[in-house]
């Protein structure tokens, strides 16, 4: 076996080395307590998805609750008589992994717990973020996540539409789960790679939004002998941590800020003049799904950029020389590594296509362990209400966390409020590049849908996502973390883009139980 966990001679490392598996009701049947291998009927097109999988030197493990051994209404014989036909139906599996346990046993296998999705990680020879879940409940859905891994619901009758509305990626069935799979993995895959020299790289946005496109400045990097990053005021602190760039502009855009300031022409002409001074032999302009980059590309005409990529559904004329389209609902760091591949670019083989930030030296993290809750959001509709958030934090105190509670200068009302119910108060006191520290000792960061959920992904520490479905999961989703998902994904303000709440009670996140997220706490950090 590969260091990789892939086969000898397979490609080179891209997003996944592997595809778990849930058995019943998505390779086979769903045949309660099924220990007769007569009954064994496998789903249409299972064989073929599978063999396209191999093909394309993905290993392949099964991950199945089986709590009729813990019942007794089969024996391990009966169970591994019916696996063998499933084989021979469908061809090998790399790995089995197999929870024996019934809910009442608490294990840490039984999905919805993580545990089996490591087992077979580790028995593939990978991790659990470089592998993709496919399954046809919610349990499934939320093993990847707090496990770090993909998720990929294939529905079935029996799937209840609140675990759909709550998937990160649904498909059909199986045959459409590996058109997708494989989608992701050849579009971060340049057709034909390239080494130029100087590449400016735009992200105008947030400080989360800079932070999502870190992987595709990387892949650009790493082709570029030099990486220029022209962002905006709001994401200049994560520009500042970001791995690969060597210079940043940073400029207001007003087609891009969300209270932009009158455009201004001779500030439109002085960053035209500023671009030119830049030299680049070309531009890759990174935007939001739905952002234009056309009128920045405009002006890098003008300034003489003579090769322009960019993401642009509207008909670009000659401003654009690669013009890339994205399917809906792509995480936007895959959106944007699929940019780079367009332009030529891929992060190198040791590179994982993670979040990833640079943290400075010069201060060290608290001491001792911590949990850390950040009530703030970038807007209110993705805030939960301060009184629930104190409640949180009480109800992780009382479960023996110590809570350190931050937010940013502007917020030390709010952290002083929530704090006061049982955590350490540290509202104003760090600014992004010590936020990124404090996260990297913290056990597990409670936060909303905003920036420090990124931030927490960059650097390794599991998220507990308080998740307003203002905005797509699959697409704003902390990244390759373990994460747990809390919050009701299908309230009426779903895909609004709400930046305010517009439904009374702001009920996605306003009927929270503390309790659900002490338990989320317990999965993402026990002991």
């Amino acid at each position: 076996m590969s260091t990789t966990g892939l086969p000898a001679g397979s490609p080179a490392r891209g997003l996944y080395d592997a595809v778990l598996l849930d058995r019943d009701g998505t390779l086979v049947e769903d045949v309660p307590y099924n220990g007769d291998p007569e009954k064994v009927r496998p789903l249409p097109g299972a064989r073929e998805a599978l063999d396209r999988l191999r093909a394309a030197g993905l290993r392949l493990a099964v991950v199945t609750n089986q709590s009729g051994l813990a019942r007794g209404l089969f024996t391990e014989a009966q169970m591994r008589a019916v696996h063998t036909r499933i084989e021979e139906l469908l061809g090998p599996f790399d790995h089995w992994a197999i929870c024996p346990h019934d809910d009442g046993d608490r294990c840490a296998c039984r999905k919805p717990a993580p545990g089996l999705v490591h087992e077979a990680a580790r028995a593939l020879g990978t991790t659990a973020a470089r592998c993709v879940l496919v399954g046809d409940i919610g349990r499934d859905m939320t093993a990847a996540l707090a496990a770090g891994a993909t998720g990929v619901l294939v529905p079935t009758p029996v799937t209840r539409p609140e675990e759909v509305a709550a998937a990160p990626a649904v498909c059909a069935n199986l045959p459409g789960a590996v058109d997708e799979i494989l989608r992701r993995l050849d579009a971060v895959r340049p057709a034909t790679p390239r080494r130029t020299g100087t590449v400016l790289v735009v992200r105008s946005d947030s400080a989360g939004d800079v932070l999502v496109t870190g992987p595709g400045i990387r892949a650009v990097a790493a082709g570029a002998q030099r990486v220029v990053l022209l962002c905006g005021p709001r994401g200049r602190a994560a520009a500042d941590l970001l791995p690969g760039v060597d210079e940043i502009i940073e400029w207001p855009l007003p087609w891009i800020d969300g209270s932009p300031a009158p455009v201004d022409p001779d500030d439109m002409r002085a960053l035209t003049g500023r671009l030119a001074a830049v030299r680049a032999d070309e531009a890759v302009i990174f935007t939001s799904f739905h952002q234009s980059p056309l009128p920045l590309a405009l002006l890098l005409r003008l300034a003489g950029v003579p090769r322009i990529s960019a993401i642009s559904d509207d008909y670009p004329g000659s401003l654009l020389d690669v013009r890339h389209r994205v399917p809906a609902g792509v995480p936007e760091p895959e959106r944007a590594l699929s940019l780079a591949a367009a332009a030529g670019f891929a992060l190198p083989d040791h590179d994982e296509p993670a979040l990833r930030v640079r943290l400075g030296p010069d201060r060290e993290p608290p001491r001792g362990e911590y949990v850390v809750a950040h009530p703030g959001a970038s807007v209110p509709a993705r805030a939960c209400p301060p009184r629930l958030w104190a409640r949180i934090v009480a109800a992780l105190a009382a479960d023996g966390h110590r809570v350190l509670v931050t937010g940013g200068p502007d917020e030390r009302d709010l952290t002083a409020l929530v704090a006061a119910a049982g955590g350490v108060d540290l509202g104003g006191t760090t600014d992004l590049a010590g936020l990124a520290r404090l996260l990297a000792g913290a056990r597990c960061l409670v936060v909303g849908n905003t920036g420090p959920a990124h931030l927490a992904a960059a650097v390794g520490t599991p998220v507990v996502s308080l998740f307003a479905p203002t905005v797509p999961f699959g697409q704003w989703a902390p990244y390759r973390v373990p994460t747990v998902r809390l919050g009701d994904a299908a309230a009426p303000c779903r895909d609004t883009r709400a930046t305010t709440c517009p439904v009374p009670g702001h009920p996605c996140l306003g009927g929270l139980d503390p309790g659900a997220v002490v338990a989320a706490v317990r999965t993402l950090a026990p002991g």
